[in-house]
């Protein structure tokens, strides 16, 4: 399973690129695979051909029309079951023995 985070923007579109996040957004909930949108990315859950799908089809929606795409990508692969999206986070929590402020809480 991986975790795969990346942040696309394009480039001379002004200071808000909100708009092209949110059509990225679009294909990312259309994918069905388990994310979560943070402040500066969004980190998706799946097979590597899944995720990397889901970026390239962000890609390709977003060169219709900008001719200029920035994109980083981070890749976490570890061997087992889904759901480390979540347990990561909550791992880390325990230990800290305290709440954290989190996409997951908001």
């Amino acid at each position: 399973m991986v975790l795969l985070d990346f942040s696309m923007t394009p480039l001379g579109k002004g200071e808000s690129v909100s708009p092209y996040v949110a059509r990225c957004m679009e294909v990312v909930v259309a994918s069905g695979l388990d994310y979560r949108l943070h402040a500066m990315g969004t980190t998706l859950e799946g097979e590597l051909e899944e995720v990397l799908a889901v970026v390239r089809r962000c890609f390709e929606v977003l060169q219709t029309d900008c001719n200029r795409i920035s994109c980083s990508i981070k890749i976490d692969y570890r061997k087992g079951p889904a759901g480390r999206l979540r347990s990561k986070v909550e791992k880390v929590q325990n230990l800290v023995n305290q709440p954290l402020k989190t996409s997951e809480a908001g």
